[in-house]
Order: C-alpha cells, then structure tokens, then sequence
C-alpha cells in the first residue's frame, strides 16, 4: 500500500506505547503520520531489559533455568527445552526416551496455548471478544494438564539436563486424549466457521502486511512469519531434534505473505500439534525419566549451539564454557527480536488501523526480546 499522491504539508508523531494494549507488552512504537497513513514507524525498545544472558554467567547452569521461563512467557517449555538442549550437547549427556517424549508432548502442549492466546488476543485487538472466551476455554484445559505434572501454569521450570523432574501418570494422558478429541471438535465450529470464515475478518487482514520471503531472509524471519510468506522452514525438521524425526506430521506454508497466511499457518499447527501429541502419547516408552547427571555440572571448554522451535520461531543458545561450574556466556537468539526488525520497513506507507492489524499477525511477545 502506497501513500497517497497528494500529501498533506505537515506530519505529525504518534506514540503507540510503552504502554498501549495493541503492543502485547512494553514496547513502543514512534509512527510519524501523514494523516491516517504512516510515513515511519521506529519500534523503541528496552523498556523491561533484565540483563537475563548476564544473569545466567553468575550461577551455576542448573540455576538458570527457571528464568528461561521469564522471557517467551507464553510458550516458556519451549525455552526450557533450548537452554536443556544446548546444555546437554555441551555436556554430553544422552537423555533417556521417556524424558526426551515427555518433553515433547509437554512443549507441544504449550504451543497449542500459546497460538490459542494468540488467537484471543489478535482478535481482541480487531474488535471481536467473543473469540477470546473460547480460545480461554480450551486454553485452561491445557493448563490443567500442564499444572498437574509441572505444578506450574505459566512460567514453567519443569525440564533438567538428562530429563524432566517429575512423570506422567495415566491420568494426565488419559485426559490429554480426551482434550485432543475436544479440540479437534471444536477447532471447525468455533474457531473457523465463526472467525477464519467470517467476511469481516478476512476484509481486516487478508492483503494486509504482505511480507515477501526476501524480506524474512533479509531480516532472519522465522517460524509462522517465515512461513506465511512462502519459506519452509521449521527446526523440528530441518535441524532435527529429540524425538521429532520419528512422528509424522506437517510444516504449514502460505505464499502470500499477508497476515492472513500468517493466522492460517498458526491454525493448521494447532492441528499438526495435536497428531504430534497423539503419536507421542501411542510410542511413550517405559523407563526412567532422568539420566545419571553430576550435581554441578562442568562441561568442559569450548562452544556448542543449539535451537528449538518455539511457537514464534527459531529460539537459538549458544553455550560457551571455560570448564567452570557456570556458563562464561550464554548468547540467544530471539525470534521474536527478527520477526520485529522487519515491522519498519513494512509499515510504511499502510493505513494505522492496518498497522495494528499487521503488528498483531506477527505475534510478539517483548520479554523475549528485551530479555
């Protein structure tokens, strides 16, 4: 979308935050305005910056672990599974099978919450409430779920190097095929014949925010945004990691590039989540939960790097140690920081009622990036 050919004679700055509910956190937004159309959009962060990688240098690694939790809030098993991930490689430790499908079915678990509030609040921002009451609905049963083996319902500390802590019993896998059978009901009626379908949904987003793959090459774009716009990948399978080359499920791709691609793609991984969970409840091994780990863990000198899927993208740590009992540093790379850098250059030139949409569409959570 183009300016208009007649301009006005003066602009004028609009701040959309720190503070604002369309920014889904403390992240602003300084949008020079000709009229109803944005001339520049400047994203402002650092507004909740914790010094998280700088924390995690002064204890030992196993301390760290519940602020991973602190950053993607949303899809926190996700960030769990990444910081374990990089420091099992780094130590060598091989974790046992029912650890390694137990994690996934929990990390899969969390993704479905997490585009479910997505969803609710995408659709809060334009204008319809009743959406949010189902997606709550159905977002609570998972938190049940997840609180009865974490013991926690958002910020999860629930994985360790070599495992999880605690197991599941068949009553939490009983009641996940239960919820999976739910979901799978409902996912037609009250999510697609009543919003994906609907005119006035698709007149807000559809040929809004068109994001070409050049520019989410450009920018390292990753995960729905990526993928609405044409580009196939997802680390579950092209950097393959735990237990996911043994289940069969799809990456969801749109070419067009438009926030619709972008809500579509995140509504067929509900789906695929969910044939990802029901494999990985029907193979559940037998045995032990935790390998054998040294409490204090010392991996010896050198670098390792590892990512994960998370429900925003590519979540990458590199891990480097000196063969002290604490990382020496720890660097991640955020989805959520890359899927932003692009917003600018995009927003320009579209209308600002356009612009909230397209902001919404790309799923941002600031803790991640302010981390």
């Amino acid at each position: 979308m183009n300016l208009p050919r007649q301009r006005y004679e003066e602009t004028f700055v609009l701040n959309l935050g720190p503070q604002h509910p369309a920014t889904h956190g403390v992240l602003r937004i300084k949008v020079t305005m000709d009229g109803e159309y944005v001339v520049k959009a400047e994203p402002v962060l650092g507004y909740i910056h914790r010094m998280h990688e700088k924390i995690a240098e002064q204890g030992n690694f196993a301390q760290f672990m519940p602020y991973t939790a602190r950053m993607d809030y949303l899809h926190a098993l996700a960030l769990n599974h990444g910081y374990c991930l990089v420091g099992d490689r780094d130590a060598g430790i091989q974790v046992t099978e029912r650890a390694e499908y137990i994690r996934v079915i929990t990390v899969e678990l969390n993704r479905i919450a997490s585009h479910l509030l997505w969803w609710a609040a995408f659709l809060l921002d334009l204008g319809g409430f009743t959406p949010l009451l189902y997606a709550f609905d159905d977002r609570e049963q998972i938190l049940d779920l997840l609180e009865r083996t974490t013991g926690s319902r958002l910020t999860y500390c629930y994985f360790r190097f070599g495992g999880v802590y605690n197991d599941i019993d068949d009553e939490f896998i009983s009641d996940t095929r239960t919820f999976i059978d739910r979901l799978r009901k409902r996912l037609p009626v009250m999510y697609h014949s009543l919003v994906t379908g609907n005119i006035i949904l698709i007149k807000r987003i559809k040929g809004i925010g068109i994001i070409s793959a050049e520019q989410c090459r450009r920018y390292g774009a990753s995960g729905p945004v990526a993928r609405g716009s044409g580009i196939d990948f997802d680390v579950r399978k092209h950097e393959p990691y735990s237990i996911y080359p043994e289940l069969d499920f799809d990456i969801p791709v749109y070419d067009e590039g438009d926030s619709m691609a972008r809500y579509m793609v995140r509504m067929d991984e509900i789906e695929q989540s969910l044939r990802i969970i029901e494999q990985a409840l029907d193979k559940l091994p037998d045995g032990p939960i935790m390998a054998k780990v040294p409490k204090n863990l010392r991996p010896e000198a050198g670098t390792c790097y590892a990512a994960v899927e998370t429900a925003r993208g590519s979540l990458g740590h590199r891990l480097l140690c000196n063969g002290d009992r604490n990382p020496y540093r720890l660097k991640l790379r955020s989805p959520t920081f890359s899927n932003l850098s692009l917003f600018a250059e995009v927003a320009e030139g579209m209308m600002i009622a356009d612009v909230l949409a397209f902001l919404g569409s790309l799923d941002l959570v600031i803790p991640e990036i302010d981390r």
